[in-house]
């Protein structure tokens, strides 16, 4: 893939933005290091999406628990940015301090690339979404919050997923009630997180007057429903966060098992991409024609 391949930040948060304001509905896979980008990107998704505990994982083999730094997250979304051509929503959790922070974050995920950031409620330091303990801050800073990150943008295709986890602590009413002032505040996408039962979903999709975003956990609190039954009950797009490095971590375990077993991968049941198309995602292409461009004359 050449840099040439791809469009500009600005082309891909209007690209992005143009589809959730038109109606579309859009299924993100999660993509958490540059093997996982590049396999989605070349999927012809509209959109992917930036998982945070996937990217926290694959960088500091930490749980998803406010550990990782805005520097460390916002490198990830520049190379993601600059590897693939298909837009993407980035996970920022709270914005990473007060509100100062959350207009750096938000001026600094759009400089890199992204074409949604997404927000969060959640006290500091944040827990990952579907897992106990989760508490969220007052309304009213959360207001502030997504107040201060529309004002900090300077593209208004760059799109504001202002999430709530307010449901799992506070029941559904409460996280129902902050997603209507988030939408009042600036907000283009509502993420009300574990829903936990399909009439709950029902609920939030006849309730909110703005673009929902469904999270699509494998194992999770939310029931996996498909893009036909989202839609039809008001959802505009779902993110599979997880499927990816769950996927990844249970080949990875498969073959290395095999390998420790056996001393040997020949014959293991783990399906491996195979080596050639490998080398063809990463690149090598270009570096193989760099090198015949300037290999030295008689070499």
């Amino acid at each position: 893939m050449t840099a040439t391949a791809i469009p500009t930040a600005a082309e891909k948060r209007r690209a992005f933005a143009a589809q959730i304001r038109g109606g579309h509905f859009i299924t993100a896979p999660g993509i958490y290091d540059m093997i996982s980008a590049r396999v989605a990107d070349r999927m012809g998704f509209d959109c992917l999406y930036m998982t945070g505990f996937g990217t926290v994982a694959s960088l500091l083999g930490l749980p998803d628990a406010g550990l990782a730094t805005y520097s460390q997250m916002v490198e990830r979304v520049e190379r993601f940015a600059q590897g693939t051509r298909t837009p993407f929503v980035a996970d920022a959790d709270t914005g990473y301090g007060g509100l100062l922070n959350v207009a750096h974050t938000v001026r600094g995920y759009e400089a890199a690339g992204a074409a949604g950031i997404q927000l969060e409620d959640q006290e500091f330091p944040k827990k990952c979404g579907h897992t106990p303990g989760r508490r969220v801050i007052a309304m009213a800073d959360m207001v502030r919050k997504i107040q201060v990150a529309a004002d900090a943008r300077s593209d208004p295709d760059f799109l504001i997923v202002a999430r709530t986890d307010a449901r799992s602590a506070l029941g559904l009413p409460e996280a129902l009630r902050r997603a209507e002032a988030y939408r009042r505040a600036g907000a283009d996408i509502l993420f009300v997180e574990s829903p936990e039962s399909e009439a709950e979903m029902e609920t939030i999709g006849g309730r909110l007057d703005a673009p929902l975003l469904a999270n699509m956990v494998e194992g999770g609190a939310t029931p996996m429903l498909s893009p036909d039954r989202l839609r039809e009950i008001g959802y505009r797009m779902a993110i599979y966060p997880g499927c990816g490095f769950m996927a990844a971590t249970a080949a990875l375990a498969g073959i290395y098992g095999a390998l420790r077993a056996n001393g040997t991968t020949n014959g293991a049941h783990t399906p491996l991409y195979p080596f050639r198309e490998m080398t063809g995602l990463m690149g090598f292409e270009d570096v193989w024609a760099f090198e015949r461009k300037w290999a030295e004359p008689g070499a």
